[in-house]
């Protein structure tokens, strides 16, 4: 019996495992190496290792020209948690644009993919990449040591940081907020607002029976073994299990981008409703992108809707 051509878990186009073990991911983007952007947005981006035991690391991304402290976005790709890295291509041009357009140094942390790590390993190692920018907090109030990223000391400024993340990027950022909110004598930075985009969530209710949601179901299994299912908090955030978690959410504003043409949709829709109804107390915000679908603006960012959306997320982050 030939293991390694037995298909044991197929979901293209993301991912296909063999009954060997062997895991063959499709619609990975090219991976392009940091450096400075001169030809478009003259935004400066470098790697930096966070923990060289597990090998985590991040790309930063500074704008130039831009004068004293600097807002710090902290932004987690996506991927459905096996596929996607902050170095490819469609994200590094993405974030490039954004650092330039917001005037804001960004922090993209890399974290593991399943089914080698299976969640929550993306949530831990984006926790842990999470503290490690906070770290500067305590830093600046002293004296940056050698253990800490010069970019963050001598340009973040941590009293104006926001979490976001693109669809399952936009599911850890809300994790992240919650687990800051949690944080016993706080996080130490403040965050003034969340960014979801096409954000990757699932609930038992928000899925109707049948072929879909079996997919789903088997996906969310794959990704997360033992896992309850779709109500899993990790995948529904307003579960029973969830225990009210997301009325924990640091960030003092959340703007939820959906896309009409996306499958996952009526599930942002659903995710803005039920958070302005879990007992957050900030403001919530929802952008609709009309006949547009999943992540469209990494594709097509000269498009009409992918310039509205810029526009809506710059505004934000400018908190006007």
């Amino acid at each position: 019996m030939d293991l390694d051509g037995e298909v044991e878990h197929d979901f293209f186009p993301f991912i296909r495992q063999y009954k060997s073990g062997r895991v063959v991911r499709f619609g990975a983007a090219d991976t392009v190496p940091a450096g400075t952007d001169a030809a478009r947005t003259g935004v400066s981006s470098k790697d930096v290792v966070i923990d060289p035991r597990s090998g985590l690391w991040a790309r930063l991304y500074l704008p130039a020209g831009r004068q004293g402290k600097l807002p710090v976005v902290v932004y987690y790709h996506g991927g459905a948690f096996v596929i996607g890295s902050t170095a490819h291509r469609p994200t590094h041009e993405y974030l490039n644009s954004l650092a330039a357009d917001a005037g804001a140094l960004i922090v993209s942390p890399e974290y593991r993919l399943a089914p080698e790590h299976p969640l929550p390993t993306a949530h831990d190692d984006s926790w842990q990449s999470l503290r490690w920018v906070a770290s500067h907090a305590a830093a600046a109030a002293a004296a940056a040591g050698p253990e800490h990223e010069p970019w963050i000391a001598e340009h973040g400024d941590l009293s104006r940081v926001f979490l976001a993340g693109v669809s399952a990027g936009g599911n850890i950022a809300h994790h992240m907020a919650v687990r800051a909110g949690g944080e016993i004598g706080g996080l130490g930075v403040r965050v003034r607002g969340l960014l979801v985009i096409h954000a990757y969530f699932n609930a038992e209710a928000a899925s109707p029976a049948g072929v879909m949601r079996e997919k789903a179901e088997a996906l969310w299994r794959f990704v997360c073994p033992g896992t309850a299912g779709l109500d899993d908090p990790l995948c529904n955030p307003f579960s029973v299990a969830a225990g009210g978690s997301a009325a924990r959410v640091a960030a003092e504003r959340v703007l939820v981008c959906v896309a009409e043409k996306d499958a996952l949709r009526e599930r942002g829709v659903w995710y803005y409703e039920n958070l302005k109804g879990s007992g957050y107390r900030g403001e919530v915000e929802l952008h609709e992108s009309v006949g547009e679908g999943h992540v469209f603006h990494y594709t097509k960012p000269g498009c009409e809707q992918a310039k509205a959306l810029h526009a809506r997320v710059l505004g934000f982050l400018r908190q006007e």
